[in-house]
């Protein structure tokens, strides 16, 4: 099997799509709440997905179609981003701007659709934030904002 802490830092660093970033990774843990999706090695290494917030924004995970459990233990054979063009307000959202950002990552055992909004007034980011976590470097590094940021949304 291929486990994700078999990526170098380097390809890690370099990866310029999901695909490329979690293709082949096996992952023990895949957890999600409202805002953040967490995959973990049994290495540690860990992708996160998640928003930063700024200040007039709402990022969050609007629904999960599949069971987490089939991307454990398993390659994961496809990881893709899709986002649309924002369509008319549905009548329980109230802001000036939509982003719906869609991650779907496929093993053997299923797939799994990741659905964020992101609304805002215009101005600010409505965008899903991807972070690499290598466990190589202790907590007190990474609390000083040593990850390895990929890029704010992967290009489609």
């Amino acid at each position: 099997m291929y486990y994700a802490r078999q990526k170098t830092i380097e390809q890690v660093h370099d990866a310029s799509n999901l695909q490329e970033l979690m293709g082949g990774c096996v992952f023990v843990s895949v957890k999600a709440d409202a805002d953040r999706l967490v995959f973990t090695a049994e290495d540690g290494f860990q992708v996160l997905f998640y928003h930063e917030q700024d200040c007039c924004e709402s990022v969050t995970i609007d629904d999960v179609c599949g069971d987490l459990n089939d991307l454990v233990g398993v390659p994961i054979v496809v990881a893709e981003e899709r986002t649309n063009v924002p369509e008319p307000a549905e009548p329980k959202y109230h802001d000036d701007s939509y982003t719906w950002t869609f991650y779907t990552f496929r093993t053997n055992k299923g797939t799994v659709d990741v659905r964020w909004l992101g609304s805002s007034n215009g101005y600010y980011s409505e965008s899903v934030n991807v972070e690499v976590l290598h466990p190589d470097y202790d907590s007190s590094v990474r609390r000083k904002n040593h990850w390895y940021k990929l890029k704010q949304a992967f290009p489609t």
